[in-house]
């Protein structure tokens, strides 16, 4: 029955039993197969980590995944291009703006039409897309912080997120699903009033930021759970496609909106944070999450560049059309082409085929960050004890949105 799925009836209930990788393998004396999940906080959503333990020590790691299915991939090969872009929202639906950006970005440039975006545009997209990435990171540093017993950090980082969500639904009228990025343009321009309220936002968030990093990233207790646990060496992680703040956690300075230079960004001045093993081994899972600190400070300063551009140069005149360039029939020439953006996880692509007769991609494949990131958790975590497990997963900082997409 090795690997076979097995039917167990539980009363009058039919239940699925899923097989276990190790299923077959010869256990020393003292080690045992033990279960995290599917369903448990520290897994951060329906991850299943079946774990192999001598005494408290991990010797191996293996994720199930595929109990949250999307399916992002089969609806988007059935739907226009258009009629996609609310499905994007779904995957890392903490980051739903930077997806419809990446995605739209595309499509865009596979029509050729890239160059003729207004800027004002591309630098709304800048604003909500770095507005969203603050509230990722929100959500992993504080969430990060419960697994391993801060829960102030919890409190603090979810009550600064409520205010970008109200900025967010004011934009586009949802709270956390937009759709607001649209191919060619915008659902709709800026609110009267908005960048005003926002440029508030920002200077009420530094000091924040700081208070943040003050009392819980530096937080002794939090420095000893983080220190020198799940060390990710830079040629591993490049081995593995690592990106995002895990890659520039152990020391790369690797960031797409800098390397590739999409949209408005290399028009904007701002830092690419790095690792540096301040408090323990480079690479470690405190080095990542003081990196995502570090990125929400570069990200105030990105909103706050972009704001001066559409209160001075780029400022609403009666004229403007978000959705002057967005084309009612979306059908590019025949062709094969991938797309890329830095999300708040990593390297968020789009595999798009065409085959130039409709306006229905004939493939279309997802590389999300979240589910490549996860690939290394068995590096990080063996050699290293159960409690440090929780801490590892934290530092990845996974939607399953995003790796069942």
């Amino acid at each position: 029955m090795a690997n076979q799925v097995q039917y167990i009836f539980d009363d009058k209930n039919l239940r699925v039993s899923e097989p276990s990788v190790f299923e077959g393998r010869d256990l020393k004396r003292e080690e045992m197969i033990v279960n995290i999940g599917p369903q448990h906080p520290s897994t951060h959503g329906v991850l299943r980590l079946e774990v192999i333990l001598d005494g408290e020590e991990i010797v191996e790691v293996a994720p199930h995944i595929g109990y949250l299915h999307r399916c992002f991939e089969k609806h988007a090969e059935n739907l226009p291009y258009n009629q996609i872009l609310p499905f994007t929202d779904r995957m890392d639906y903490l980051a739903a703006m930077n997806n419809e950006h990446a995605f739209a970005m595309g499509v865009e440039r596979m029509l050729g039409i890239e160059n003729d975006i207004p800027k004002r545009v591309e630098y709304i997209r800048v604003v909500v897309a770095e507005l969203n990435r603050l509230a990722s990171h929100f959500v992993a540093l504080g969430s990060y912080g419960m697994d391993i017993g801060a829960v102030t950090a919890f409190f603090w980082t979810m009550r600064d997120r409520e205010h970008i969500l109200r900025l967010l639904e004011w934009v586009s009228g949802a709270r956390m699903l937009y759709n607001y990025v649209w191919v060619g343009g915008l659902f709709y321009d800026l609110p009267v009033g908005f960048e005003e309220r926002c440029l508030e936002f920002t200077q009420y968030l530094k000091p924040k930021l700081a208070e943040l990093e003050r009392v819980v990233i530096e937080n002794k207790i939090f420095v000893d759970r983080t220190a020198n646990v799940g060390v990710l060496d830079p040629g591993l992680a490049i081995n593995y496609g690592i990106t995002g703040p895990m890659l520039r956690g152990s020391g790369l300075k690797y960031d797409l909106r800098k390397v590739d230079g999409y949209s408005v960004y290399p028009e904007i001045d701002f830092d690419v944070p790095v690792g540096e093993g301040k408090m323990g081994t480079l690479g470690d899972c405190w080095d990542r999450t003081w990196v995502r600190v570090q990125e929400c400070y570069e990200s105030v300063k990105i909103i706050e560049q972009a704001l001066a551009k559409l209160t001075g140069e780029h400022k609403r005149t009666r004229d403007f059309d978000p959705r002057a360039m967005v084309p009612k029939k979306i059908r590019p020439k025949a062709q094969d082409f991938y797309v890329r953006a830095e999300n708040p996880k990593g390297e968020l692509g789009f595999f798009f085929r065409a085959d130039g007769r409709s306006d229905i991609p004939f493939r279309c494949k997802s590389r999300g960050p979240s589910f490549v990131n996860l690939s290394i958790i068995n590096e990080l975590a063996k050699g290293g004890l159960i409690a440090d497990l929780i801490a590892v997963i934290g530092s990845i900082d996974i939607v399953l949105g995003e790796v069942d997409r």
